[in-house]
């Protein structure tokens, strides 16, 4: 199985992590398993790592690329929001180190039938996990006109949400909208003529929207955060890789919040509320790709990566 997979920010996910250590990791984004791969070769011979992922295909072609690595790696089908329950069934209570990627793998954007790009005419899937029931058709198709506007504009920031998601609506009467060619045309008929001469696709960010509908990426994402910190072992580090400003402003609060957890007002010349700080920021700013890596792998373009240690 071909399944291409370049690692976004492999050097600085690396120095964050801090494999050496040993100990137990997890990667709950597997994908095709470049950082897996990466962070078993560092771990002592005694560590573990656990790779979580929602695709099949991600799990068997990650499964044989890291066959050489034996027992030390264990590969579960699951959603990284189930992080406990997933550990627990290795009766695993807690770790040393956690990845999170939350980017689109390479190969489920180019594999047009999965149906993720505008580039290629597919049927509108969009699933991560191909099991699950809700597809981009059904979001297409099947949502009110309020809740496509919602989504175009909480999931894709798109500010012609009201028209874009009044000419699916109205396309839609005639027939049923089955292409991902289909949407990427009419989302630029939609668009005022300035509009679709900006640089990137004029449906990017419907697609996007769509997409995190599909795969309910944003929704309890913070709680899926908070798990992963009460997971870590002292000492231990949780990396996540964002790719878009709303996933990052949600893992830059949850983190704040651990490093300065005080709730009393400003002014208060003692803490009375109780709350003590559980881990420390690694990263003040988030890290970016350098002009190497950008010239090597564009998706590595938007990637913001932030760390944080468990006190």
């Amino acid at each position: 199985m071909t399944f291409s997979h370049v690692p976004v920010l492999l050097d600085e996910v690396m120095h964050f992590l801090a494999p050496e250590r040993g100990g137990i990791f997890v990667d709950g984004t597997l994908g095709g398993g470049g950082h897996a791969e990466a962070l078993l070769s560092r771990l002592p011979a005694t560590g573990r790592l656990v790779g979580i992922d929602r695709d099949w295909e991600a799990l068997a072609a990650a499964g044989e690329r890291l066959r050489p690595f034996g027992g030390r790696f264990t590969a579960i089908h699951g959603n990284f929001f189930d992080l406990p329950q997933l550990l627990a069934s290795l009766d695993i209570r807690g770790v040393d180190g956690i990845l999170f990627d939350f980017g689109v793998s390479s190969h489920q954007l180019d594999t047009a039938e999965r149906g993720f790009s505008y580039h290629a005419d597919a049927p509108l899937d969009m699933r991560m996990d191909r099991t699950a029931p809700l597809t981009a058709r059904d979001v297409v198709n099947g949502y009110s006109f309020e809740q496509l506007c919602r989504i175009l504009r909480e999931y894709g920031e798109e500010r012609f949400a009201s028209r874009i998601a009044d000419r699916i609506v109205r396309e839609r009467q005639r027939s049923p909208i089955e292409t991902t060619a289909e949407l990427a045309a009419l989302v630029r008929a939609a668009m005022p003529k300035k509009s679709r001469m900006e640089a990137q696709h004029p449906a990017r960010r419907t697609f996007q929207a769509i997409r995190i509908e599909v795969n309910g990426e944003l929704a309890g994402l913070r709680e899926a955060v908070d798990r992963a910190h009460e997971l870590l072992n002292p000492g231990g580090r949780l990396v996540i890789l964002t790719f878009h400003s709303l996933e990052d402003r949600i893992v830059k609060q949850a983190f704040r919040s651990y490093e300065k957890p005080c709730t009393c007002p400003p002014g208060a010349p003692v803490c009375i509320c109780g709350k003590r700080p559980t881990a420390r920021i690694l990263t003040r700013k988030p890290v970016t790709g350098t002009e190497a890596e950008l010239s090597r792998n564009s998706r590595a373009a938007s990637a913001k990566l932030r760390a944080i240690e468990k006190l």
